[in-house]
C-alpha cells in the first residue's frame, strides 16, 4: 500500500491554507485531504443575508504568510473582476457569502488532492519491531464503503462539534430542535412554525434573531446573561490575535495561559458585534413604540427542562431574577450554544499509548515517545496552549507556514 507523506483530515480553511503553503514552499505534492462534506462549504447554514466577516480580509489564507501569493483574497477579487468595486466599498470586512466564495475558489484549485464525501473514523498505528512507523487512516464514503490509507504524517483539522445542552439530548432527530450550525437547512424543513426560541447570547444567536425577525417569526431570545455584550475588537486587545502573541501564550505556565484565555473571552465567546446589538435593541424599542410585543428578550433566564409534545416543544424556564419557573411552548427551538472541540481526541484514541495525552509542541505537533515516528499535528485543537486565535482565521496563514516547516524539518519528533 502506498504511504502518503501527508494525509489531512478535514479540508476547511485550515487544511486548505496548509495545502497552499506546502505548494508555495515547494514541498512534494504527495498530500491527500479527506473531507466529509460533499463539496467545499464554510459554515453554509450560517450564510445569512447581511452578515459579514468579523476579521479583516487581509487575514485570509495566505496574505500574512506571503502577500504575493496567488491565493490571496485580493487576487481572488482581481480574478473575479471585482477589485475596483470592492475598493469602493471602503471596508475591510467582506460579506460572509463572498468570503465563502473566495475559500471555495481556492479549494477548487486543489480538487485533485481532496476526497470529498469521506468521513474519517479512526487513525491507527502501524507497528514494526516495536516502533510505530506510520499510520493507517480509516474513512467511510457516502456509499458506505470503507477506505484505508497510510501516511507518514497527518494533520487533523476537523473543527468543532455542536455543543448541545443536556436537557436537549433527547431531541436528537426531532426536526423542531436544532443547533445554529444547521440553521438554514433545518429552518427550511419546518412547516407552519411561527413561534421560535433562540437559546444563546453570542454572534450566532444575534444573527439568527435578526434573520427570524426579518422573516416574520415571533422570537424569544433566551439568555442567562443580563445583556448582549459587545465583542472587544479594539486595537490593543486585537493584538492577542497577532502571530507573535502565540509565542507569548505558549511560553506561559498552564495556569497563566488559562488566566489569559479568561481575560480575553469577551473577544470571541458569548459576544456579538456592537452594530448588531444596536439593531436588536432597536427592534425591541420599536415594539414599545408600536405597542406590539412580537418578540421577548428573556434575559437572566435558563432552560431547566424540555419536553416534546404534539403541539410543540415545551420549555421549563427559570427566571434567575425572581426565582420563578414557568412553562413556554414553541414551534421550534434553535440552540446557538457554541461548539466543543473534542472530536480529534476520539479519532486519535488508538494512538494514546505512544502520546503524552493531547500535549503539543510550539508547532502544533503532538508529543510522542521514542517509539512513535509519525508526526501528528492539530489545527484548531490547541486553544489551551496556543491562545484564543487557535480556532479562528486570524493565524491560519502563519500556522500553515509553521506546520509546513516542521514537516520539512529532518529532526525527529519530540520524545517524552
Amino acid at each position: 500500500m502506498h504511504i502518503h507523506k501527508l494525509i489531512g483530515i478535514g479540508f476547511g480553511p485550515s487544511n486548505l491554507a496548509l495545502a497552499i503553503a506546502l505548494q508555495e514552499q515547494g514541498q512534494p505534492a504527495d498530500a491527500l485531504y479527506l473531507e466529509r462534506q460533499q463539496q467545499f462549504a464554510w459554515h453554509p447554514d450560517m450564510l445569512l443575508d447581511g452578515t459579514h466577516m468579523q476579521i479583516s480580509f487581509l487575514k485570509d489564507l495566505a496574505t500574512l504568510r506571503n502577500p504575493a501569493s496567488r491565493y490571496t483574497f485580493l487576487h481572488y477579487l482581481h480574478q473575479r473582476q471585482r477589485l475596483q468595486d470592492f475598493i469602493n466599498l471602503k471596508t475591510f470586512y467582506p460579506s460572509r457569502r463572498e468570503f465563502n466564495d473566495y475559500l471555495a475558489w481556492a479549494a477548487r484549485q486543489f480538487a485533485a488532492q481532496c476526497r470529498y464525501g469521506e468521513e474519517v473514523s479512526a487513525v491507527l498505528p502501524v507497528l514494526s519491531k516495536g516502533q510505530v512507523t506510520h499510520l493507517t487512516v480509516q474513512s467511510r464514503d457516502s456509499q458506505g464503503q470503507v477506505h484505508e490509507r497510510q501516511a507518514r504524517n497527518i494533520v487533523v483539522s476537523v473543527g468543532g462539534s455542536p455543543a448541545i445542552p443536556e436537557c436537549f439530548a433527547a431531541f436528537r432527530g426531532d426536526a423542531r430542535v436544532f443547533h445554529s450550525s444547521a440553521y438554514l437547512s433545518a429552518l427550511g424543513q419546518l412547516k407552519d412554525a411561527r413561534r421560535v426560541a433562540v437559546i444563546g447570547a453570542g454572534q450566532s444567536a444575534a444573527e439568527i434573531f435578526m434573520d427570524l425577525h426579518g422573516k416574520g417569526y415571533n422570537v424569544d431570545l433566551v439568555t442567562r446573561a443580563r445583556a448582549l455584550k459587545p465583542a472587544d475588537d479594539s486595537p490593543f486587545v486585537n493584538e492577542i490575535f497577532n502571530p507573535d502573541y502565540t509565542d507569548y501564550v505558549f511560553q506561559q505556565t498552564p495556569a497563566e495561559r488559562a488566566a489569559l484565555l479568561d481575560e480575553h473571552l469577551n473577544t470571541n465567546y458569548a459576544v456579538a458585534d456592537t452594530a448588531l446589538i444596536e439593531q436588536i435593541f432597536n427592534v425591541f424599542y420599536q415594539q414599545k413604540v408600536l405597542g406590539d410585543q412580537r418578540h421577548q428578550f428573556l434575559r437572566r433566564h435558563e432552560v431547566v427542562a424540555a419536553h416534546a409534545e404534539a403541539a410543540g416543544v415545551q420549555l421549563q424556564l427559570r427566571d434567575h431574577e425572581s426565582g420563578n419557573t414557568f412553562a413556554s411552548r414553541y414551534d421550534a427551538v434553535i440552540l446557538a450554544t457554541g461548539y466543543r472541540r473534542q472530536q480529534h481526541q476520539n479519532l486519535l484514541a488508538p494512538l494514546a499509548p505512544w502520546l503524552d495525552g493531547m500535549a503539543v509542541d510550539r508547532h502544533y505537533q503532538l508529543i510522542g515517545n521514542a517509539q512513535f515516528q509519525p508526526r501528528v499535528f492539530l489545527q484548531g485543537g490547541c486553544e489551551a496552549s496556543h491562545g484564543l486565535s487557535d480556532t479562528l482565521l486570524s493565524i491560519t496563514a502563519i500556522r500553515s507556514q509553521e506546520i509546513g516547516a516542521a514537516l520539512h524539518a529532518t529532526a525527529p519528533a519530540p520524545a517524552l
